[in-house]
């Protein structure tokens, strides 16, 4: 299908309503530019948002004049601060200096230099949804927060907007800038629309720009798209464009690599479909092969929501970046395949050769070091959680702090990951047994850290320099050694005090003397 233009309306009439914080920024800019007499215009997604009614974290504006010069004063006027965001097209964003004092600490607010006329400049733009504008002289931030506006609309943004479409500017918009692809993928996500058809043809045309796009403006877009639940579709959507193995090649090795026959699916939608798994487990989204009642047992509390919610780096929260890891879990498996003796198919070390393979593929993607660490830990250790027993026994205390200790962060996700990439191997073939077996585990790794903190992170009865004083060591690593197996006795519940700890390390210390070369 050839791409279509839009229909071109010059001005839709709206009610808009802002909230009295968002009116209070924009009515203290509005009397800074009226004063200097400088034409300024609302744009973008914001006024995208204010048409739908929806919150918005982006405050975008156009200003017919230098944005690199007016922009600080502006700043200094809402007590703010400035940074050049694009000094070749003469963008400024403005920062809170003290997020708790200013009226900015909830919005991501960029001032542009209006590029020509304010038709030309809006054509220069993405998407029709985000080819609006208002004229901020003729809002009147009234005590009421609402007031009808005119909008500036020649590429029918309000239309697409009413038929639920993202739809570009112009052909030309990915190749004068390839995060585009991304984000119109990503809008289309977070808002419910389609891709118009056209335009998803351009996607497919352009994907390869997706490589030559800096890996932090990439990072920026992939968090914001696994943000809504469920992603499977995003998923496959992205490789049917071509844009995810150009963004991440290494995953194209998975796509035809089939796996033994409790699997449901090949390694490449095994990984796609437990993100969706996870998300259904992390209640945000549904599970087409089962029903809600497999989530009886898994435990779930505000405390579990909010640690999902909680952000390992700016932006990043530990939900998303857990998908990430879904996404890449089995990301080594087609170079570790083999055919064993029994003809059985098997993926031995995939989780060990997977870790460092992820964390490269963060690196290129300018992944900061702790959401790289976090996502190279459910890689390496994605399988623990079903290795803590065995024959269907209960976790020792032993098994359950050192899987604490080598998780850190990530060991409540790892846990729930487990569940979903069980969900995303058997798929509709689920055996009810196993599964509740799985539950049970989960839930009682995550009841002994809620309920018995000491086998987690068993309190201090000894250190490092007792040890030195006490028994006579020598600096060294062995003394972190023998710290660790206190630790784990601590754990275990075998000792409690310090007198029993310093026991423990003199019997330790004496039997290996014993066992060393020329000992009597």
């Amino acid at each position: 299908m050839p791409f279509v233009y839009s229909e071109s309306v010059e001005n839709n009439h709206f009610h808009v309503e802002f909230s009295p914080d968002i009116a209070s920024v924009l009515s203290r800019i509005q009397n800074f530019v009226m004063s200097r007499r400088i034409e300024t215009y609302l744009v973008g997604g914001l006024v995208r948002d204010l048409i739908m009614k929806r919150d918005t974290i982006d405050i975008d504006i156009s200003i017919a004049t230098n944005a690199l010069s007016i922009g600080p004063e502006i700043a200094a006027h809402l007590g703010a601060r400035s940074i050049i965001l694009d000094s070749d097209n003469r963008v400024v964003r403005l920062l809170p200096v003290n997020p708790d004092k200013t009226s900015l600490h909830r919005w991501q607010l960029d001032i542009a230099t209006l590029q020509g006329d304010l038709k030309s400049d809006l054509a220069r733009r993405d998407f029709t949804i985000d080819a609006m504008a208002i004229d901020l002289a003729k809002i009147n931030f009234g005590p009421y927060g609402g007031t009808p506006i005119d909008v500036i609309d020649p590429f029918n943004g309000a239309g697409d907007i009413q038929s639920k479409l993202v739809r570009a500017v112009t052909p030309q918009i990915f190749e004068n800038d390839a995060i585009r692809l991304l984000r119109g993928i990503r809008l289309s996500v977070e808002l419910g629309f389609k891709i118009e058809p056209g335009t998803g043809l351009l996607i497919k045309q352009y994907h390869y720009l997706i490589k030559e796009v800096a890996g932090e403006r990439v990072r920026e877009e992939l968090l914001r798209l696994l943000e809504p639940g469920d992603s499977y579709d995003t998923i496959v959507y992205l490789d049917e464009t071509g844009l995810l193995t150009a963004l991440i090649p290494e995953l194209e090795a998975t796509m035809n690599v089939d796996q033994p026959q409790e699997h449901t699916w090949n390694v490449f939608h095994h990984s796609a479909r437990s993100i969706s798994a996870l998300d259904f487990i992390l209640r945000r989204g549904g599970w087409e092969f089962a029903g809600l009642e497999v989530l009886d047992g898994i435990p779930w509390n505000d405390n579990i929501s909010s640690y999902f919610a909680s952000e390992i780096s700016p932006h990043s929260s530990v939900r998303v970046l857990t998908k990430i890891a879904a996404l890449l879990h089995d990301i080594a498996k087609p170079q570790t395949r083999i055919v064993n003796e029994f003809g059985k198919v098997r993926f031995y070390g995939h989780p060990q050769e997977g870790a460092p393979i992820s964390a490269r593929i963060l690196e290129r993607l300018r992944f900061s070091n702790n959401e790289i660490k976090f996502v190279e830990n459910i890689v390496r250790y994605h399988l623990r959680p079903v290795q803590m027993t065995e024959d269907g026994a209960p976790p020792t205390k032993r098994a359950i702090y050192r899987y604490y200790r080598d998780m850190g962060e990530a060991a409540y996700a790892n846990l729930y990951f487990s569940l979903a990439d069980h969900l995303a191997t058997r798929g509709p073939d689920l055996e009810n047994e196993n599964w509740d077996w799985h539950v049970g585990v989960v839930a009682e790794v995550i009841k002994a850290q809620e309920t018995a903190p000491q086998i987690t992170q068993p309190l201090k009865l000894l250190d490092g320099n007792e040890l030195i004083h006490e028994l006579g060591m020598k600096p060294g690593p062995r003394i972190g050694e023998i710290l660790e197996e206190l630790r784990e006795a601590q754990a275990a519940g075998e000792i409690t005090t310090p007198s029993e700890a310093l026991d423990f390390v003199k019997k330790l210390s004496l039997d290996i003397k014993t066992l060393e070369p020329g000992s009597s």
